[in-house]
């Protein structure tokens, strides 16, 4: 079994708290995080939608890379944009779509082939698994042109 962890210290009470954010490999090292860069426009710190974003982005774009190797395709560039829908329902928040953006250079693959091998890898990376309960992930994958 693989294992990944992440972990957070805060401090203080509700909107005037504040985190941090660490991951195992170092990646952030105590990085803030807080309301102000959650629900408000502070761009010193990080929150959980982007988070969330970003891994789906980079786990969706590797299984689409190993899709892409399966059937004899090199990935010459592979960039996916991630956009996480946080929206407000009754007293709280949820998050109600994931929108994925697949922008790819793929020599010698056909668009039919290649929009197969995307939809396959939203379907089946672990990210999109787990988040099963979110009501739409979306995709867009465009096909770049071989430079």
């Amino acid at each position: 079994m693989i294992q990944k962890s992440a972990s957070v210290h805060w401090e203080g009470q509700g909107k005037a708290g504040q985190g941090q954010i660490s991951t195992e490999t170092g990646a952030l090292k105590n990085h803030p995080y807080g309301f102000g860069s959650r629900f408000e426009d502070d761009r010193k710190g990080s929150n959980p939608e982007e988070l969330l974003g970003a891994a789906h982005a980079a786990c969706f774009t590797m299984a689409f890379s190993f899709a892409c190797a399966a059937k004899g395709f090199d990935t010459r560039q592979a960039d996916t944009k991630a956009t996480v829908h946080l929206n407000k329902v009754g007293d709280g928040y949820r998050i109600d779509r994931i929108d994925l953006e697949l922008n790819a250079r793929i020599p010698g693959i056909d668009a039919q082939t290649f929009q197969q091998l995307a939809v396959q890898a939203k379907n089946t990376c672990p990210l999109s698994r787990a988040l099963a309960s979110v009501p739409q992930i979306t995709l867009i994958a465009n096909l770049l042109a071989d430079e």
